[in-house]
């Protein structure tokens, strides 16, 4: 269905567990423009004490993460149909992404979706950014996709 660039398969899910590594999640998660269902999918499945939602606003990708929820059945994964702006604030326990916003945009719009003491997950490469002042970063995780370096960014609502 040309979800995913180019290049193997394989490496996203290499990506989306480095990026999960470590992290406890708990509660309501949102995986935002999910796209192919990466890092959400994952989780949910390593995760089955947290509810995910996927939020993607384009049709396509949308049928292709309801036919995923539907044959993994894991019983903790939704998929919401529509753009972020359409979800409610200050309601979620976590929020991660990949490649959904520039990271600077991300973090602005992932602290307020997040309750206070809520986990925003920035995948990144290179350097690990602040974040806004209502985000304070705890943790960077590092990890390797085949040659690159990849980072896992927590931070946490203040």
């Amino acid at each position: 269905m040309d979800l995913v660039g180019p290049g193997p398969v394989d490496e996203h899910f290499v990506d989306a567990e480095g990026a999960l590594r470590g992290l406890d999640a708990r509660g309501a998660w949102l995986d935002l423009g999910s796209g192919a269902g990466f890092p959400g999918v994952m989780l949910a499945a390593k995760h089955p004490e947290a509810r995910v939602t996927l939020v993607e606003r384009r049709q396509k990708r949308v049928a292709f993460l309801r036919e995923v929820a539907a044959r993994t059945r894991l019983p903790n994964l939704e998929v919401f149909e529509g753009d972020s702006a359409s979800l409610k604030r200050a309601a979620w326990d976590g929020v991660v992404s990949r490649a959904y916003k520039p990271p600077a945009e991300y973090l602005a719009e992932a602290a307020t979706l997040l309750v206070p003491g809520g986990t925003a997950v920035l995948l990144a490469v290179g350097e690990a950014p602040e974040g806004p002042p209502d985000l304070h970063r705890f943790h960077v995780e590092r990890y390797r996709v085949g040659d690159r370096e990849r980072l896992s960014v927590r931070y946490q609502r203040r």
